[in-house]
C-alpha cells in the first residue's frame, strides 16, 4: 500500500477524522450499538454503503491525478459525490474533513515534489483523500482501501471512546472484516476510469437518517462528536 495512502488512513493524520464517528455516536444514543457484540454489524453495513461509496470516489479522484485532470473533472466529481449524498449533514461531514485533508497536505505536498493540487475551495473527504494518493504516485487501489478502512475504523475508535468498549475486542472487529475491505477496494479500482456520472451510487438510508438527527441534536445539546 502506498506510504501516502497509509499516512491517510493513520489516527494520528491531522485531517480532523477524530472529530467524526461516522453515525456511531447516533446509532449508540438510540441504543442500536451498545456492546461489543453490536458492533461488528454496524461495521459491515457501513462498508459496504457508506465506504463503497467513498472507495468509488478515492479511485477515481486517484486515477485521475494520475492523468493530470483539469479542473472542469475535479468539479465534476466532487458534484457527482454531492448529489450521490442526500443527507446535509453527511455532505457537511464530508467536507469539513476534505478540507482537513487539503490543509494538511499542503505543506506535505511540496515535500512529495508536488508543485500544484487540484483541490477545489472545500472538496469531499473522499475526493481529496483520492487526489493526496494519486497525486503522490499512489494507484486508485490505494486510495480506495484508505477510504475503505477509514469508513470502519473511525466508527470503531469511536465506540471505544464513547462506550468503554474494550479496544482489543474493538480492533479484532475491523480486523475481521479485511477480506471484505479489500473486496471493497478492488471494485472501486475497477470502475476508477469511468466518467464521473457513471461511477456507482450505493446508499446508506439509514445513515443518512442517523446524521440527519445527530446533526439536530447537535445544534441543541453538547454531542462528542460533528457527525
Amino acid at each position: 500500500m502506498d506510504m501516502v495512502a497509509l499516512a491517510l488512513a493513520d489516527s494520528r493524520f491531522p485531517g480532523g477524522g477524530h472529530a467524526h464517528s461516522g453515525g456511531l455516536e447516533e446509532a449508540a444514543a438510540r441504543g442500536l450499538v451498545s456492546t461489543e457484540d453490536d458492533l461488528p454489524g454496524f461495521l459491515w453495513g457501513r462498508l459496504r454503503t457508506a465506504g463503497e461509496l467513498s472507495a468509488v470516489f478515492a479511485a477515481a479522484a486517484a486515477h485521475g491525478a494520475r492523468r493530470g485532470a483539469g479542473a472542469g473533472f475535479w468539479q465534476e466529481l466532487d458534484a457527482e459525490l454531492d448529489a450521490r449524498t442526500p443527507s446535509a449533514a453527511h455532505r457537511d461531514a464530508s467536507r469539513a474533513q476534505g478540507s482537513g485533508v487539503r490543509r494538511a497536505m499542503k505543506g506535505a505536498f511540496l515535500t512529495l515534489g508536488v508543485s500544484k493540487a487540484p483541490f477545489i475551495a472545500r472538496p469531499h473527504h473522499a475526493v481529496a483523500l483520492g487526489a493526496a494518493v494519486g497525486l503522490a504516485g499512489g494507484l486508485p487501489v490505494d486510495a480506495a482501501l484508505a477510504a475503505a478502512y477509514l469508513s470502519v475504523s473511525g466508527p470503531a475508535s469511536a465506540a471505544v471512546r464513547l462506550l468503554g468498549l474494550d479496544p482489543l475486542r474493538v480492533n479484532a472487529a475491523v480486523l475481521r472484516l479485511a477480506v471484505e475491505v479489500r473486496g471493497v477496494a478492488e471494485r472501486a479500482a475497477a470502475v476508477a476510469a469511468c466518467e464521473p456520472a457513471e461511477l456507482p451510487a450505493p446508499g446508506a438510508p439509514g445513515l443518512d437518517l442517523l446524521a440527519e438527527a445527530h446533526n439536530r441534536k447537535h445544534a441543541k445539546e453538547v454531542r462528542l462528536f460533528a457527525s
